[in-house]
């Protein structure tokens, strides 16, 4: 198993455990008490956790990388979920899309189409469909930006958010759980995927991979809320499989 492996399954025991033992960490996963005192160092020295005797704490401090540097992960995949979520709007069709790295991505896609309405948070998505005059009805919602995401979020926000019912929403989690649902790290952005959710006829989770069998801070949807889950091809069976089960529609 790859450092990079190891350090994702460790994230994964501390967010449901949040303590954690390196004895134990060991047996899990198959690796000597060196190595993972090694994996320890490293994501400490990343601000994701905190050594203690014997073992580690989650980080109080953790936070999501930067905007711009999100973006720059799993950009193939998330290129394959955009062509794939764009195929599912028609046209005359009113669509809510949140911010997010992946949702950015997907706005190239939804710059190629003519004849809907697409309602968003996001500045980037509205410049990307703005800035190639496409025969799209754009509505940029208002609120305040607070914080590097470039998108509005507040009260003011989800007021607006209530004011339409729209046919599809299409929203990114950081993280997708088929037990526990989907989550954001940031409140505000969960509080605006969650209302637009709750304005659609249909919901629509744009996750790649690596997004998948993870949970992070705040909880915006129960997995049986999730119409269709456009992720690429990399997904697990396993962890498509809840998803399956409860009806909703995968989309590789």
């Amino acid at each position: 198993m790859w450092s990079k492996e190891r350090h994702k399954r460790i994230l994964n025991v501390l967010e449901t455990n949040e303590q954690v033992s390196a004895t134990n960490l060991a047996g899990m996963l198959g690796v000597s008490r060196e190595t993972v005192r090694r994996d320890l160092v490293d994501l400490e020295a990343d601000g994701l956790i905190n050594r203690v005797h014997g073992g580690a704490l989650l980080s109080q401090t953790r936070s999501e990388p930067p905007f711009r540097k999100r973006q720059d992960k799993q950009i193939r995949a998330k290129r394959e979920i955009a062509r794939k979520a764009a195929g599912l709007v028609l046209p005359g069709q009113t669509i809510l899309v949140d911010a997010g790295t992946t949702t950015s991505v997907f706005a190239h896609e939804l710059a190629k189409l003519s004849g809907i309405t697409v309602i968003t948070n996001s500045i980037d998505i509205a410049t990307t469909i703005q800035s190639v005059g496409t025969k799209i009805d754009l509505l940029l919602l208002g609120g305040g930006i607070i914080s590097d995401v470039p998108a509005t979020f507040g009260e003011l926000t989800l007021t607006e958010i209530r004011r339409f019912h729209v046919d599809l929403t299409f929203v990114a989690p950081v993280a997708l759980d088929g037990e526990k649902g989907a989550f954001d790290f940031d409140l505000h952005e969960a509080a605006v995927a969650g209302a637009m959710m709750e304005q659609a006829n249909e919901t629509v989770l744009l996750v790649d991979h690596t997004k998948l069998g993870q949970i992070s801070r705040v909880k915006y949807c129960d997995p049986d809320q999730i119409d269709v889950l456009v992720t690429d091809k990399f997904a697990p069976d396993a962890v498509l499989r809840p998803f399956q089960g409860r009806g909703t529609k995968v989309i590789l």
